[in-house]
């Protein structure tokens, strides 16, 4: 018998083998994701990408490794392109980068088998002693031993294995349990005089049934196996799914949906900074972890919402120039936002400008504007939300504020100019919409105002935009169901009842901005179409007692 037949007699034996000790192993997790991910493939290219292990070190600092897969680190880059984002891309925003450095070693496609086999041995030689590395894997762990992308992992946390010949290539492997896996991590890590950390897998889109507000946990699969390990191993757990998952049911399946950007696995910027935010609070929650001493303190914020009188509501104010200029000087630009208190009863309501020059409602969203709101509102506040003079620049050039036009649900990636990062962008329609459902979610009344007019016109008439933002802002507020108060039209209507001439007293400087008097034309504008509405707002004008 020659080599040849040698070598496939002893292929064929060891594949006769596999499969009679296949036979006596619990079969793999359905691969139910429904997403192909072939980041797998890519490797040569994430080995560029991924930081070199421990590279980020600070002298004796030490470094925060994060071990994962396409949930922490979306695509062969982690860098947003295809609009996904992984929560290890916003990690290190949490610690103290004079202190501790976070390096996310993460890369799509990967099971605790195949990072273990392939990408392990190269961030193993990074850890140093008093490093930390935090291992959240489990989402591939699902799928054939031996064949297609061969990374599942035998179920539970027993001590089984099972000798396989991957049938595409004829590597041979030995394919363990997820948990012993997580034990391999874990003794690897202790080796080196290190702090494992196991976490659960982030929460998918996922809900019990069709009608359940309650999202689905992997508390019976994944998540108990790693908190089992990490109970008899003697090392920290995170309940990662848990603390994400709880905030899912808060928020409601509308805005879940945000959390997610074209499946039901892979997070937004907005899921990942959501997942992001859940870690840190599991690791402040760990009782015997040192790791949460090197994380940031939480910013405080005692103004947003400082006015709020007991008892009484809140009447926030967003938007741009038109809202909130200089408001300093009688012959200086204004803002309605800053006079329209004169047109409450401040007793009984406060009034809080926190528009700002310049912004769209993209931009007011992603500078962090709206999260200080988001997180003041109480139960009856109200929120007037006008936006669109400055949402039809450029999207990803110039000013960088623009965003896509119309009132569906649009979105598309961008490279940013000056930044070179990756990001969504949404339509008009659907960030008046974000507005919306997070003041409704906190039990707030939302109110869509169209944008002051300019002091433009067509003859004898005024120009409007009634064809485009004032129509799409009208259409968001009908389709939410939310008081729509098109300020467009009657500040409008107020300006060619006096006529092109006249009217200049109300602008300043050009043809866009307010002067005090404009200011004031504008809120009583305001005044007028909530007290034609049905919006509980103008129980609280002036003369108005119910």
């Amino acid at each position: 018998m020659n080599l040849a037949s040698h070598l496939t007699l002893i292929l064929s034996l060891t594949a006769s083998i596999a499969l009679t000790a296949q036979e006596k192993i619990a079969p793999p997790v359905k691969d139910d994701n429904g997403v192909i991910d072939n980041t797998i493939d890519s490797l040569n290219k994430a080995r560029t990408a991924r930081p070199v292990s421990g590279s980020t070190r600070k002298g004796n600092n030490p470094v925060l490794f994060l071990v994962g897969n396409s949930t922490m680190r979306t695509g062969t880059l982690g860098n947003g392109s295809n609009g996904q984002w992984g929560w290890g891309y916003y990690l290190p925003e949490y610690f103290n980068a004079d202190k501790i450095t976070v390096e996310n070693h993460a890369l799509g496609g990967m099971s605790s088998r195949t990072f273990y086999n392939k990408l392990w041995p190269d961030v193993l030689k990074g850890i140093k002693k008093g490093d930390w590395v935090i291992i959240e894997l489990g989402h591939n762990d699902n799928g054939p031993y031996d064949s297609g992308r061969a990374r599942a992992s035998i179920p539970g946390i027993g001590n089984e294995s099972l000798p396989v010949v991957i049938k595409e290539t004829g590597v041979r492997d030995t394919v363990y349990t997820y948990g012993e896996y997580m034990r391999k991590y874990i003794r690897d890590v202790k080796s080196h005089d290190a702090y494992p950390i196991l976490f659960s897998l982030t929460p998918r889109n996922a809900w019990e049934d069709p009608d359940s507000t309650v999202i689905s946990r992997v508390n019976k699969t994944y998540g108990l196996w790693a908190k089992q390990v990490a109970q008899s191993e003697g090392v920290p757990f995170v309940d990662l799914n848990d603390i994400t998952a709880t905030k899912y049911e808060r928020f409601g399946k509308e805005k879940v949906k945000t959390m997610f950007y074209l499946d039901r696995i892979h997070t937004s910027e907005f899921g990942a900074r959501i997942n992001a935010e859940s870690a840190v609070e599991g690791i402040r929650g760990l009782k015997d972890s040192r790791l949460k001493e090197y994380i940031l303190p939480s910013e405080t914020d005692s103004i947003t919402g400082s006015t709020r009188k007991n008892g009484y509501p809140v009447l926030f104010i967003i938007g741009d120039s038109t809202v909130k200029n200089d408001d300093d000087d009688e012959d200086g630009m204004w803002g309605w936002g800053s006079v329209i208190e004169e047109q409450f009863d401040t007793c009984r309501i406060s009034v809080e400008n926190h528009a700002i020059a310049g912004r769209s409602a993209r931009t007011f969203l992603d500078e962090g504007r709206w999260e200080k709101i988001y997180r003041a509102l109480r139960p009856g506040d109200f929120v007037l939300i006008q936006f669109g003079h400055n949402d039809g620049g450029d999207i990803n050039t110039g000013k960088e504020r623009g965003e896509l036009r119309g009132s569906g649900n649009d979105s598309k990636v961008f490279k940013m100019t000056s930044t070179g990062i990756n990001k969504v962008v949404y339509s008009y329609g659907w960030y008046l919409r974000k507005f919306i459902m997070d003041s409704k979610e906190k039990g707030a009344i939302p109110v869509i105002l169209s944008h002051t007019p300019r002091n433009k016109w067509h003859g004898d008439s005024i120009e409007s935009n009634v064809s485009t933002f004032g129509l799409w802002a009208r259409e968001v507020a009908e389709k939410e169901g939310v008081c729509f108060i098109d300020l467009n039209r009657i500040s409008g209507e107020k300006l060619m009842s006096e006529g092109k001439e006249k009217s200049a007293v109300y602008f300043k400087h050009d043809h866009t901005h307010s002067s005090l008097a404009g200011a004031r034309l504008n809120a009583a504008a305001i005044s007028q179409g909530l007290r034609d509405s049905q919006c509980p707002l103008k129980n609280f004008l002036k003369g108005n007692t119910h």
